[in-house]
């Protein structure tokens, strides 16, 4: 237990680190130590699916795709353009906050909506009850494929992977279109 609010607390350094850097390769790698925190900690939870998902498209071809964008722009961040004349200082830190409450207030929603949850391994939680017989009983017969993450994944779930997989493969086409641009000066 004490192990994932390690992995939590590294997870929310790496998160603030990343967007705080201004050398963008420095970003990308964190971000890519990331990835890889989040894989630890789906590994934690059971969903092994999830984190080797996570460790292959975030922590390895998005590093790999990210690093290679940055071979065609600028490493480091422009610095931004001096202030206009007349521009009010405190109205920028208030603008810069906004995001921050953003987080915050999205966080507390999510919080929230997880009071009601029912405990983590319950036995008597409706998905226990209700939809993991209903799979155990009626995927074979049903879907004719014998062990039942595939055939939740490739038949009950197939739209839903499909999505998944054309979303991958859209987001991979536009950073090969991006990294093909000629940059002329």
């Amino acid at each position: 237990m004490i192990i994932d609010f390690v992995l939590l607390f590294f997870v929310v350094i790496c998160a603030v680190a990343a967007v705080s850097l201004k050398d963008l390769l420095g970003a990308v790698i964190i971000l890519g130590a990331y990835s890889l925190l989040m894989a630890l900690l789906w590994t934690r939870y059971n969903s092994v699916d999830v984190a080797f998902t996570e460790a292959a498209v975030g922590a390895g071809i998005t590093t790999v795709l990210l690093i290679a964008a940055l071979s065609r722009t600028m490493r480091h961040e422009e610095a931004p353009e001096g202030r206009a004349p007349g521009a009010f200082p405190w109205f920028s830190r208030i603008t810069r906050l906004i995001p921050l409450g953003v987080v915050i207030l999205t966080g507390a929603v999510l919080i929230y909506g997880t009071l009601d949850m029912p405990n983590f391994s319950d036995p008597n939680a409706p998905a226990n009850l209700h939809v993991a017989p209903y799979y155990i009983e009626k995927s074979v017969p049903e879907t004719g494929v014998i062990n039942f993450v595939t055939s939740i994944l490739a038949s009950y779930r197939g739209y839903d992977t499909l999505g998944e997989v054309t979303v991958i493969f859209t987001a991979g086409i536009c950073v090969l279109i991006l990294l093909r641009r000629r940059f002329h000066d």
